[in-house]
């Protein structure tokens, strides 16, 4: 039983980055192996996979973590691409959970998280990281999409753009024109992983997550990664491109 890993199509864009880790992952999860079984084996993370079924009653799951190096976890797409994210940014995510567990020592669970808690959350589950020039980078904060993708198109070919959150990889597998990233600016020397890696386990703090520092960003209006946003009436559809809110 594969748990829905069947349906991944690694050549996607946005997938295609994750398929030297992914692949091999997924394939043992096929022939039988637990999610948990599989993402250790691959021995890339810097924490150990358990059954979600450790996780102890009463217990935070981000408090676990950090209290055990453990993380547990559920055969399916959700949890399988949170191993791979652990795989692929370790330095970022063990911030992430050092972030989290810090906020949880602070407040306690609330029944509604605060802003800093519910920043950290909306990262982790949907972020993604873009290297771009300015006048893309501000065009997209602006939502002026026909700047974004039509005027200033031949700027996509100067950025780099690379999915982060779990929870949007799982929406990916199944794609759809609504889906939208949480984008955060990466100021890295350079586009390799491992630096840009580096360089947001060291941006990222409570207080900054807590402002939303998020451009939204519809993947799929990505150049190159889907066909239909070849013609430019793709962006002309404002339940997906939506205008900025007015200011009062």
């Amino acid at each position: 039983m594969a748990h829905g890993l069947e349906a991944i199509d690694w050549a996607q864009p946005w997938l295609e980055p994750w398929a030297p880790l992914g692949q091999g992952v997924a394939q043992q999860v096929e022939a039988g192996a637990s999610c948990a079984q599989a993402l250790n084996a691959a021995a890339h993370a810097p924490v150990r996979f358990v059954p979600q079924a450790e996780l102890p009653a009463g217990v935070a799951y981000e408090q676990h973590i950090f209290d055990t190096g453990c993380v547990p976890t559920r055969d399916g797409l959700h949890d399988f691409f949170n191993g791979l994210c652990w795989m692929r940014f370790p330095a970022t995510k063990t911030r992430l959970n050092q972030l989290q567990a810090a906020q949880i020592a602070h407040s306690g669970i609330q029944p509604v998280r605060g802003p800093a808690r519910d920043g950290l959350t909306v990262f982790d589950e949907n972020a993604a990281f873009l290297q771009a020039p300015d006048a893309l980078w501000d065009a997209l904060c602006a939502k002026d999409w026909r700047r974004v993708f039509v005027a200033q198109r031949d700027l996509w070919q100067e950025a780099y753009l690379v999915l982060f959150g779990h929870a949007l990889l799982e929406k990916l597998v199944c794609p759809r024109k609504p889906i939208t990233a949480h984008v955060y600016r990466a100021q890295a020397a350079t586009n390799l992983i491992a630096d840009v890696d580096a360089w947001m386990a060291a941006d990222l703090s409570a207080e900054k997550l807590a402002s939303k520092p998020f451009a939204h960003l519809p993947v799929l209006g990505v150049p190159g990664w889907w066909s239909g946003n070849t013609d430019s009436a793709f962006y002309d559809d404002p339940s997906v491109f939506r205008a900025p809110r007015a200011v009062a």
